[in-house]
């Protein structure tokens, strides 16, 4: 996948190549793409570059639809929409405009794991990103593919006439980073060390005290020291890999890695505990604006099924256009194991760290070399520790909690590329479907990962799910922390009874606010889904709202659709059982079969003009990702109200109740 010549140990800049800058004056970025402007980073500083490019601008979904990274770049940055909606890059823009470098502002790369963002750039003939600073996930795929990464002030020196060595894009990183950039990314690298031509040192660390994730990292390092398991943050170590599994959007990618770099007869470890979902794409085919890739849809889906049957993995396929369910929230349910170290292709893979695991989503480059080593690759990171303490409020739920951490802490950068590590009493008063919520967008807090303690309650839940073995027995396997961890994102004590309902503001999951400081804003559109919002739980809250609804004689509010869609198929056989699917279809909700659907702009509940405003719990709110509207992210509560009142609304028991039916909530 790699040229043999790459990377080069003097870095100079091409006379015969241009730098694009990624302007916030869009009108400038399209001069530089369609008149030949050339401009220097001496000209500019960061205020004027665009910062937290997320990953669906870089590649929106529809562009994911292709497997093969040169189709890919293509369509580099289709995404990025001007105050029209309309696409500033255009097909083929940053392929045939010349370019060898990139340059943005802050945090490049947030949002989802999809790989093919990187692709679009590497593969347009990018070779050097330069940015204040890069989101993790999106920083790994980089290295995982020969990127060379720097900052402002080295693209100045290159602009300049200035050569760099190879060193100054790879001296910030650990050892074995700077051996994966110098081979030109992670397969040469794995080849190499496969054949035992690259020796990876011992790991040093002392025994010292460890946060839950240094703690499951060093259990499974396969290069110790001699001083036994023990890491600390900046630590580049190799570990096994417990188990892992890909989507409909991304095996096909893996696939077809595997097969280039290892043969038709490649082969997987531990396909036990690997697996293959269609969640993601499985209501593409009714989605009109995706008519025209039905047919890379079906090929990734058939894709899928070759890896599949070739491998033996755990296969959970849509059968008669039903899915079993969202990977996320199947992978908890059937997969994760306490302890655990679980990789996946999709960002929401930190999702299982509630189930007290180490799990994080990875691009196809690396997953492909993962799964067919039983190894990978792992950073040691900081850690930044939420002790609860306290209840949450009536109205409130764990959605408003990781909504308040966004805007508190991830907007400060307090969490970036950290494991988010959730403890104390008042963890106890959250169920394990609201410590799952938590530890899923720990990706949109562009942090590692995050991990809950664990507790009798999560040991009596995973009992239930796992025959034969007792809530004893998985109790034992739980980790704990170190009472005197150091934490380099400090240990922050957050009472849960100052929580107060909240709501994201249209674009970005880190930006938001109280309900009760927002100006009144109807909406068109509520959904409750995603693996964020498609659990148990999550139906209870849907369900406690609906029933006061009907109690005093409501129904979806007239102008309002509401949406609710499953997060498996185990959460609508509990709804059926409980009685709430008969509820929600008298007060008119649409009830979705299982799937991510609106989440990724690829089923019912998606916005379908630029004008119409959706309160939905999905777990991004970027442009354009759930349709052209405006998207509000909010609590299941929050939803629920809101669908019933026409604008968003703060959920408060009763207050349906004490309001005359036909009368304004």
């Amino acid at each position: 996948m790699m040229s043999d010549s790459w990377p080069p140990s003097e870095i100079r800049l091409n006379p015969g190549k241009r730098v694009l800058f990624l302007t916030k004056d869009l009108d400038l970025l399209r001069k530089q793409l369609y008149e030949g402007l050339d401009l220097r980073m001496e000209d500019l500083s960061v205020d004027d570059l665009l910062d937290d490019i997320n990953t669906d601008v870089m590649t929106p979904a529809w562009v994911c639809f292709r497997h093969r990274p040169e189709d890919i770049a293509v369509d580099a940055y289709a995404g990025l929409l001007d105050e029209k909606g309309e696409r500033v890059f255009r097909s083929r823009a940053l392929a045939d405009g010349n370019f060898e470098a990139i340059v943005s502002g802050f945090r490049k790369g947030t949002g989802s794991s999809r790989e093919t963002a990187a692709q679009c750039e590497r593969w347009s003939g990018i070779r050097y990103v330069f940015a204040a600073s890069f989101a993790p996930i999106h920083e790994r795929n980089n290295i995982n593919l020969g990127q060379l990464m720097g900052d402002h002030a080295m693209l100045q020196q290159l602009q300049a006439g200035q050569s760099l060595p190879l060193s100054a894009f790879t001296e910030r990183y650990d050892p074995v980073t700077r051996i994966i950039l110098e081979q030109g990314g992670l397969f040469a690298f794995s080849k190499k060390v496969a054949e035992g031509t690259i020796q990876l040192p011992a790991n040093t660390t002392p025994q010292r005290s460890m946060t839950m994730a240094e703690k499951m990292i060093a259990a499974k390092m396969l290069n110790p020291g001699s001083a036994g398991a023990y890491v600390q943050p900046g630590d580049a170590v190799l570990a096994k890999v417990d188990g892992g599994y890909s989507h409909e959007f991304t095996t096909a990618q893996v696939h077809e890695f595997l097969r280039a770099e290892y043969g038709d007869d490649y082969q997987v470890q531990n396909p036990e505990k690997l697996a293959v979902f269609e969640d993601h794409l499985l209501y593409a085919d009714g989605v009109a604006r995706f008519a025209p890739f039905v047919s890379q849809i079906q090929t990734l889906r058939d894709l899928q099924k070759v890896f599949q049957q070739h491998t033996g993995v755990r296969d959970f396929s849509a059968q008669n256009g039903v899915s079993p369910g969202i990977c996320h929230q199947i992978a908890r349910e059937e997969i994760i194991d306490p302890g655990d170290f679980i990789q996946a292709t999709d960002s929401h893979t930190c999702m299982g760290g509630g189930s007290n695991a180490l799990t994080y989503g990875v691009g196809a480059t690396e997953y492909a070399a993962l799964i067919h080593a039983g190894f990978t690759f792992v950073k040691v990171p900081e850690s930044i520790r939420f002790d609860l303490v306290g209840e949450l409020p009536a109205g409130c739920t764990a959605k408003d909690v990781i909504l308040y951490i966004l805007d508190t802490y991830a907007k400060a950068e307090d969490t970036l590329n950290r494991s988010i590590e959730f403890g104390g009493p008042g963890l106890a008063s959250l169920s394990v479907d609201e410590r799952a919520t938590l530890c899923n967008m720990a990706t949109e807090c562009t942090a590692r990962t995050g991990i809950c303690e664990g507790d009798e309650q999560l040991a009596a839940w995973l009992a239930e799910r796992r025959p034969g073995k007792s809530a004893a027995e998985i109790a034992r396997s739980f980790v704990k922390p170190d009472a005197d961890a150091v934490y380099a994102g400090g240990r922050h004590t957050l009472d849960l009874g100052e929580i107060q309902p909240r709501v994201a503001t249209p674009g970005d999951p880190t930006y938001g606010q109280e309900i009760a400081n927002l100006e009144k804003v109807e909406i068109d559109i509520a959904y409750g889904g995603s693996c964020t919002a498609g659990k148990i739980e999550d139906f209870r809250f849907y369900a406690a709202v609906c029933a006061e609804a009907k109690e005093a004689g409501l129904k979806v509010a007239e102008g309002t659709q509401f949406f609710i869609q499953f997060g498996s198929k185990s959460v609508q056989d509990y709804a059926r059982s409980q009685g709430w699917i008969s509820l929600f279809e008298r007060v008119g909700v649409t009830l979705i079969e299982p799937g991510c659907g609106a989440c990724i702009g690829c089923g019912p509940g998606v916005s379908e003009t630029p004008d119409q405003v959706t309160v939905s719990a999905i777990n991004r709110n970027f442009a354009g990702r759930s349709g052209p509207g405006q998207l509000y992210l909010a609590s299941p509560l929050t939803v629920a109200a809101s669908a019933f009142t026409g604008w968003i609304t703060a959920y408060q028991k009763g207050m349906f109740l004490s309001t005359p039916a036909g009368a304004e909530a």
